[in-house]
């Protein structure tokens, strides 16, 4: 952005600034130019040229002459950046250019796959690959016009993001003002992502938890948190960082000609590099063979640990614009640029003590407490280990040194044990004969493998049961989460289900941390479960082996809830996916008069236990006798959603791919069910834009 000559004239003006004992109004330019130039270095290069006490120095006082001045202040001023205080909600506002989702590979075959897909859509025996990393943080989309900042945004649904701007503003490697060289451009929309260095957020956390305060989970969930926080003083106190990648939309000043540096994609991001903007140019590499992408591919994954910063792999996209305007893209993602995703993450550390959790069922699971260790980005310290069959098949024991991966990125588990590493030490995990929070007799019924309390009083399973009862799938009670489920019990005010909506409010007034607004809102959400469908209902009472897709069939089977207490077993075996032992479940928990005065207790209070019935009073018969199952992840929908659409026009969501299926959606990162699908020729497979011309022809 500066060259050498000019670095050196604006350090010397910053030194003679700082000479002055007094400021006048024809030293306000000259002190946005050179702190700029302090900001560029220090945010951009991470190579400070002025000592923090002397930039402060020089902030203040352009503050100070701002005041005195106030006609001299403009929107790229550095004291602009200075953090307003809290906004009352975000805008939703529309990207220029939608923000696709990338389709992802994982090995080498996919990449040559991939690479003969280009070819063919580009009509060349050879093409120029940029190969760039891919962020781990929060996308970002900026939009400037005649050269200043106007807007920032979240990426949001892709088509919809939510404004940002005073936030954007907090990440100070991001240009207020972009002084491009050639003065062409008139309005551009740039792509990027939001960060947090590894070493910024350690240092954060380190901090947090010595206010008492909880760490924050990852460096990405950090990231994304931050932008959408409504107060842009806390956006500020993160320190946040952004990298610029992607070019998606510009517009030429009247007359002008397009411009070389926008003509491939390496250049519009050394443009973007050369005008102050924080962008990846300096990891970015060219290749015209696959197999050089391939091999680079390798060489970087065995790297990414002594990054800055956190990446799940890279992206490989076509060079030439051109080319790319010719390939399109599809619904959901470019048909130029493809991401390598990186293997899981694993790591060595040392099984301390195992602790023995009662779930809702009254299932008693071991949980491995780990040395704290760092895998992707996030500090694991407990890893389930499910049950004793687990403990004993990977030859666990306390004092191990264990290999811990998180699958996907996300959830842990014990990959094994490395016995090499024992010392004779090391003690048999032994598991509990009592239930360890009610002290009852554990039992283990005939083909488990889970020890269970049958103590159906036992307060680990009450506090669990309310939980799954409140939580968004089933009564999406907000605001009644584990910790206020918990606290509530504990003191008495809430002892069974029922009892939420007879909850004491006057007792809850009294609590630390529950003012009238929090307390307003949980009482309109309580109020709201009571017209909740049926099949949450039915999924929200916990029944042993019934999910949400079963808790669907079992509703669409009665007009009432009560119907299902004059079933036999025999009743509910020709339901879809109803098998002797979820039959015999949902038998016993409705021929139980514990929980039918349970059931009674919430319709006395107002709940709907009646169906609605698929392709009536409303709804259409356009899928019926059909079944449908969803796989990967959509762009467009939500799960949910497009599960809901199936139902609504009397179709079934099917729980596994076999002969019965009739139709898989296929998204993003689709797994084995595609595969296992490809087999069968009575299945028809579709993208999700096939999907929603199936549901709106």
């Amino acid at each position: 952005m500066y060259s050498e000559a000019k670095e050196k004239s604006l350090y010397a003006d910053g030194i003679k600034l700082l000479q002055k004992n007094q400021f006048e109004i024809e030293d306000i330019d000259l002190l946005k130019e050179v702190i700029n130039f302090a900001d560029y270095r220090y945010y951009v290069l991470s190579n400070s040229v002025f000592a923090d006490v002397e930039y402060d120095t020089l902030f203040k006082a352009l503050q100070k002459l701002e005041e005195r001045f106030p006609n001299k202040i403009t929107a790229d001023s550095p004291t602009q950046r200075v953090a307003k205080g809290i906004s009352e909600k975000f805008q939703t506002v529309a990207h220029l250019v939608p923000m696709l989702s990338l389709d992802n590979t994982y090995n080498a075959d996919d990449l040559i796959d991939w690479d003969s897909r280009c070819k063919e859509l580009s009509g060349l025996n050879e093409i120029e690959y940029c190969v760039e990393p891919k962020y781990d943080g929060a996308s970002i989309s900026l939009i400037y016009d005649h050269n200043q900042l106007q807007r920032g945004a979240t990426r949001g649904d892709g088509i919809m993001g939510e404004e940002i701007t005073p936030n954007i503003k907090q990440i100070r490697s991001i240009p207020l003002r972009a002084n491009f060289s050639n003065n062409s451009l008139e309005q551009i929309e740039i792509r990027g992502e939001a960060i947090i260095h590894k070493e910024v957020f350690t240092q954060f956390n380190a901090q947090r938890i010595s206010e008492g305060q909880q760490p924050l989970a990852n460096p990405r969930n950090a990231a994304s948190g931050t932008l959408r926080m409504l107060d842009s003083r806390e956006v500020s106190k993160r320190r946040l960082s952004a990298v610029l990648y992607h070019v998606s939309y510009f517009s030429l000043k009247a007359g002008q000609v397009m411009p070389e540096s926008l003509k491939t994609h390496y250049d519009t991001i050394l443009l973007l590099h050369q005008n102050g903007f924080p962008t990846p140019i300096n990891e970015m590499k060219r290749f015209r063979h696959i197999d050089e992408v391939i091999q680079f591919c390798h060489d970087f994954e065995a790297g990414r640990d002594h990054l800055p910063y956190e990446v799940d792999g890279l992206v490989i996209k076509v060079n030439s614009i051109a080319l790319q305007e010719k390939m399109g893209m599809t619904a959901h993602h470019p048909r130029w640029a493809v991401a390598f995703k990186f293997k899981a993450r694993q790591a060595t550390s040392q099984l301390q003590r195992v602790e023995f959790q009662v779930g809702r069922t009254g299932s008693v699971t071991p949980v491995a407490k780990i040395n704290p260790v760092a895998i992707g980005g996030v500090m694991v310290s407990s890893v389930s280990l499910f049950n004793e069959d687990v403990v004993r098949e990977k030859d666990l024991y306390i004092g191990d040194v264990v290999l811990v991966e998180r699958a996907g990125d996300v959830i842990p588990y014990i990959v094994k044990a490395l016995p090499e590493m024992r010392t004779g030490k090391e003690i048999p995990i032994v598991f509990p004969t009592h239930c360890p929070d009610c002290g009852e007799l554990l039992e283990k019924p005939e083909g488990e493998a889970v020890w269970r309390c049958i103590n159906i009083s036992c307060p680990s399973q009450v506090v669990e049961r309310l939980a799954h009862f409140c939580s968004k799938d089933a009564m999406d009670i907000r605001g009644m989460g584990i910790s206020n489920v918990k606290k509530f019990y504990e003191l008495g005010i809430l002892n069974d289900i029922p009892g939420l909506y007879r909850i004491d409010w006057r007792r809850v007034h009294s609590l630390e941390g529950f003012g009238e607004k929090s307390i307003n809102n949980l009482q309109q959400a309580i109020e709201a479960s009571k017209t909740q469908p049926l099949h949450r209902l039915i999924y929200g009472l916990g029944i042993r082996h019934v999910g949400e897709t079963m808790a669907k069939t079992l509703a669409q089977a009665v007009s009432d809830i009560s119907d299902f207490y004059s079933w036999t077993i025999e009743n509910y075996l020709p339901l879809e996916d109803v098998g002797p032992k979820v039959g015999a479940s949902v038998f016993d928990f409705f021929a139980l008069a514990e929980n039918r005065e349970i059931i009674q207790s919430l319709v006395e209070a107002g709940l709907n236990t009646r169906c609605q019935k698929q392709g009536s009073e409303g709804t259409s018969a356009t899928f019926s006798g059909k079944t449908f199952l969803f796989t990967g992840t959509l762009s467009q929908l939500k799960r949910s959603e497009a599960e809901a659409m199936v139902e609504n026009l009397g179709g079934k969501i099917a729980t596994s791919v076999s002969s019965k299926l009739n139709y898989l959606i296929v998204g993003n990162e689709a797994g084995s069910k595609l595969e296992k699908a490809k087999k069968l020729t009575t299945i028809s497979i579709l993208s999700e834009e096939q999907f929603l011309t199936l549901v709106h022809p």
